[in-house]
């Protein structure tokens, strides 16, 4: 498995005569300094006392994402010739993991998706206008895919765009409620740019089980609407590249809360001993970190997929989002068992991780439903 980008730090090759070639499939050292620069950003502003205000109240944290943008992950994978940085969807998926782990309540996930499809389907005037807005955060954005029914994917999408009117309903939209511009999903699988207030849209913001991140119902009356030139030809990669932030970001929420549990039960007694001395919550924690931990190559692979092989990016991204999800909501079920009668309260943070694993299994469909298609794309 190759996930590493050529112009990265891997190697790769096979002996020489004397010579032997080193093959290298970790992170390079700029993907490492991305992780933990944006992990000492998180650790240094959001520590658990904002987070757990931010929680409390509900949305997200401006401050933090204007941090974020001014280190440039609002435009990290976008391209340079429009300020961005020119990376890619894996690099993406690093930061969702770091922003997963923290619980960060910043509108990464709709932001960066917004730019990805304007930067795969839009037309040059198209990314002309809104490429260099959305790298610096100058224009909030998000996307809306989701509508009633549990309809989430391009070729289930009714919205109706005809004549540069757009007419129907979105649900669960990221911080659809505050976005400048929103990349709508339209029936045929095609992607249209609105406005915020364009006459006939409405916007109401909505809660949601995850109170680090905002959602929102839009409803569409004859808005106006400009389709993305090839929207209908990266639809698709959109909703794969969306399932393996969402994998991501479930991924960083779930060593989070190993980490809090391990922490939790190396100095909580019980009969005078702590309960990380108990054979069985030794069983249960080492059995949480051996199914977790080999995922993360399903999460790159996936990453790696949707930026260079188009042809598997679908069933890829469709296993990623499905293994990776379920693992981290058992994570979080036996973080909340191992804390004990404090886990089930709200006064506990674990919560808060367990919440945003929940969402991330949820959105964009369930895991059942991604096994569902894996099996169809392979065959079965």
């Amino acid at each position: 498995m190759v996930y590493q980008r050529s112009r990265g730090r891997a190697r790769a090759g096979a002996k020489a005569g004397a010579a032997e070639a080193e093959v290298d499939f970790g992170l390079s050292e700029e993907q490492r300094l991305l992780q933990d620069t944006i992990r000492g950003f998180a650790s240094k502003e959001c520590p658990i006392a904002r987070l757990r205000e931010r929680f409390e109240e509900g949305g997200g944290d401006a401050a933090l994402w204007k941090g974020l943008v001014e280190m440039g992950v609002a435009g990290l994978a976008l391209p340079a010739s429009h300020g961005g940085g020119d990376l890619e969807v894996l690099d993406l998926a690093l930061v969702s993991e770091v922003l997963g782990e923290a619980a960060l309540p910043v509108p990464f996930l709709g932001q960066v998706l917004a730019g990805l499809a304007v930067s795969w389907g839009g037309s040059d005037a198209q990314r002309d206008r809104w490429l260099p807005r959305l790298a610096t955060g100058d224009a909030a954005a998000t996307v809306a895919l989701a509508e009633s029914g549990d309809l989430w994917q391009p070729e289930e999408w009714t919205a109706e765009l005809r004549a540069g009117r757009l007419s129907g309903a979105k649900r669960f939209v990221p911080d659809g409620a505050t976005a400048d511009c929103i990349v709508v999903g339209t029936r045929g699988g095609g992607l249209a740019v609105v406005e915020a207030g364009a006459p006939g849209l409405r916007a109401r913001g909505v809660a949601g089980v995850d109170r680090t991140r905002a959602i929102a119902e839009l409803d569409l009356d004859g808005v106006v609407a400009e389709p993305l030139a090839e929207g209908e030809a990266v639809s698709g990669r959109l909703r794969d590249a969306a399932l393996v932030l969402l994998a991501a970001d479930a991924f960083g929420a779930a060593w989070r809360l190993l980490r809090m549990t391990i922490a939790y039960v190396g100095t909580r007694e019980q009969f005078g001993t702590p309960l990380a001395q108990f054979q069985a919550v030794k069983h249960q924690i080492a059995d949480d970190v051996t199914e977790l931990e080999p995922a993360r190559g399903l999460l790159w692979y996936a990453a790696h997929a949707v930026d260079r092989l188009p042809e598997r990016a679908a069933h890829a991204a469709a296993v990623a989002k499905a293994h990776l999800t379920d693992r981290a909501l058992a994570v979080a079920r036996d973080a909340v068992e191992l804390h004990g009668g404090i886990g089930y309260t709200w006064e506990s943070d674990v919560q808060i991780w367990f919440k945003r694993a929940l969402f991330d299994r949820a959105f964009l469909g369930t895991p059942e439903r991604h096994r569902e298609r894996s099996a169809a794309l392979a065959g079965w």
